[in-house]
């Protein structure tokens, strides 16, 4: 079933995720950056998929992510959410 476009907001602390979700080979751009290279700690990396290993489909969609405010652990779990949204 091929998905156009989804979208999810995500909050967290001080942090607010607009994501974008299409189907496609597993690319997560936040900011425009590959998602490991925003995030910087494979920790946060980690958080971000949460959402897709549940679902065991990391490799299914294509995100494309807003975040604004709050530090990086804040805007992980913004996006985390963002993401369980817009797969819903």
């Amino acid at each position: 079933m091929p998905i156009t476009t989804e979208n999810g907001t995500g909050r967290r602390k001080a942090a607010v995720a607009r994501v974008y979700l299409s189907s496609g080979k597993g690319k997560i751009k936040i900011n425009g950056r590959d998602f490991r290279e925003y995030l910087c700690r494979e920790s946060l990396a980690k958080v971000v998929l949460e959402p897709l290993d549940a679902i065991d489909k990391v490799d299914a969609y294509d995100f494309n992510v807003n975040v604004k405010g709050g530090g990086l652990t804040g805007q992980a779990g913004a996006i985390r959410l963002g993401i369980a949204r817009a797969l819903l």
